[in-house]
């Protein structure tokens, strides 16, 4: 699985980074056959608590991609809502795999 991480207007600290490769490898658990993430951190303006936004976008093949797109007060908070809810949309798509 091919992680990538883009922070924009801003550098992401290694530990930041670290946190966000050992949650998204996560996943896997859920659904083997995932081939790429992708992550974007973004700081919404204006600067006020609740501005930092986290998006992560799961390529899977045969079935397009799952998105999911959060804000919160860290970024730590925002990336792990946004694995529950791809979590709860890898769950959905298995489900309909094994009804066909």
């Amino acid at each position: 699985m091919d992680i990538r991480i883009q922070s924009i207007h801003f550098d992401a600290t290694e530990q930041l980074q670290a946190f966000i490769q050992k949650k998204v490898s996560k996943l896997e658990r859920f659904y083997d056959d995932i081939s790429a993430v992708e992550v974007t951190l973004k700081v919404v303006k204006p600067e006020t608590s609740g501005n930092k936004e986290a998006g992560i976008k799961l390529l899977v093949p045969n079935s397009g991609d799952l998105y999911a797109v959060k804000v919160y007060d860290t970024f730590e908070q925002a990336v792990d809502e946004c694995l529950e809810a791809l979590g709860k949309q890898l769950a959905k798509h298995k489900e309909k795999l094994r009804s066909k």
